[in-house]
């Protein structure tokens, strides 16, 4: 019978005894970076994950689980996408060797998330792509799940129910989770019928007694996981604090081709939480270097401009979507580059206009009046004045888009024949800005 075992500890049947227990603890070094100002239960200076244990019959270990969690809280219901992209941040951050002990992640996928950028900062051998439930098998999804396999990741199948279009992806995953607890016999039994021919490995979710792990061994399942061998444990990990300012800064760099390596330098050595995750990532075993690298500029040269991209888009919006709204970060970018794009008709500097609107966001992001949030910037006064209302020529694009945004179409009509500015222009530049911000939010 199953025997109550410590918290956290997987637990299975008696001839399971003998084998040494794996405790589920995280054996991971709390990143011990100061948060300025946030006391220590401040949940914010935080980022949390949840393991779960994936064991073989024999009760050997062979995987786990990485599951986004907004706090302690033994569960998570929001924004899927926001949870997949904020795991593979926290892989960076925290070292996916680190927070497995060197085993394979089994990691959850949106279909955002196997269609973008980021999902290549996961080391391919290390991890295993979990496709949830939720993703729907497009042409387009099965044509990237093709990539990924061809690029070294395994494919497993999540919370498994059979219907033909899912037969694409069935070909060519290694996994498929079946569920225990949520699944009626005969729904699971037709299921596993049409499985017959599948050659990778049945993995039983959801166990949660002796009689469900025997069930799941005798219909031919090899993996396992559940409460029957253990709950998902929190890992609580200090968040780096971030240096919010330079994000907007580093945000309009990244669309340079080639990279500005002095300027880029520059920015993430002045961006702690940045610093951190570019030297984790080019120290990781992805890379196999040699020695160790400690230098900022040599880190930017071994992952390269498109990987550091990839890891500097991600961090950001990780970052400023921990505040009121993703949407804010989204409306502050179509701002940055629609002032950015209009700025030459009104004889100002681009460069100036997309901070002034990229900076006309920060009370919202920052939760604070504009005269604190820009206190410590190194603004010119017209940019300044600008930001803070003062009527100027540095504020006439900002000022435009504002009203346009409210849907006081007749106020933004009268702006651009005041200020001279063609109207048709500007409406194809709002667009042209739309479609910018959510390619670059997109990874």
């Amino acid at each position: 019978m199953l025997q109550s075992m410590l918290i956290g500890c997987p637990v299975g049947p008696p001839e399971l005894a003998d084998i040494p227990k794996v405790s589920c603890a995280a054996k991971i070094s709390s990143v011990s970076v100061p948060v300025p100002g946030a006391p220590p239960s401040d949940p914010a200076a935080f980022r949390y994950l949840a393991r779960q244990p994936i064991l073989d019959m024999h009760g050997r270990l062979r995987a786990y689980e990485l599951l986004f969690r907004d706090g302690v809280a033994a569960g998570f219901q929001g924004d899927g996408d926001r949870a997949s992209q904020t795991m593979i941040d926290n892989s960076i951050l925290f070292g996916l060797q680190n927070l497995t002990n060197g085993l394979p992640a089994f990691v959850n996928c949106t279909a955002e998330t196997l269609l973008s950028d980021s999902i290549h900062l996961l080391p391919p051998k290390a991890t295993v792509l979990e496709v949830l439930e939720t993703v729907e098998p497009t042409a387009e999804i099965v044509v990237a799940c093709h990539r990924l396999k061809g690029a070294g990741y395994r494919i497993a199948l999540d919370d498994f129910l059979y219907r033909p279009a899912l037969e694409p992806l069935i070909e060519i995953a290694d996994y498929i989770k079946i569920d225990y607890l949520n699944t009626t016999d005969a729904r699971r039994i037709r299921d596993l019928i049409r499985l017959d021919q599948f050659t990778g490995v049945l993995l039983a979710e959801k166990v949660e007694d002796e009689a469900g792990f025997e069930l799941a061994r005798g219909e031919g399942c090899s993996l396992f996981q559940g409460y029957y061998f253990s709950k998902p444990t929190i890992v609580k990990k200090h968040r780096v604090p971030p240096n919010q300012h330079v994000h907007f800064q580093l945000l309009q760099l990244l669309g340079e081709t080639p990279l500005d390596l002095p300027r880029i330098e520059e920015i993430v050595k002045s961006e702690p939480s940045l610093a951190y995750r570019l030297l984790r990532y080019a120290n990781s075993p992805l890379f196999g270097t040699s020695g160790l690298i400690t230098s900022i500029r040599s880190a930017l040269i071994a992952v390269g401009d498109d990987q550091f991209r990839r890891i500097a888009a991600l961090a950001v919006t990780c970052e400023l979507n921990c505040g009121p709204s993703g949407e804010i970060v989204r409306m502050a970018l179509v701002r940055a580059r629609f002032c950015e794009m209009v700025a030459e008709r009104s004889g100002l500097k681009p460069t100036d206009q997309f901070l002034v609107g990229l900076f006309s966001m920060l009370p919202s992001m920052l939760q604070k009046p504009m005269v604190e949030a820009i206190g410590g910037l190194s603004l010119r006064t017209p940019l300044r004045d600008a930001l803070l209302g003062v009527t100027n020529a540095e504020r006439h694009g900002l000022e435009w888009i504002e009203s346009y945004e409210r849907g006081d179409f007749e106020r933004a009509d009268d702006l651009a024949h005041f200020y001279r500015m063609d109207l048709e222009s500007l409406g194809k530049a709002f667009t042209e800005a739309a479609l910018w911000a959510d390619q670059l939010l997109a990874g």
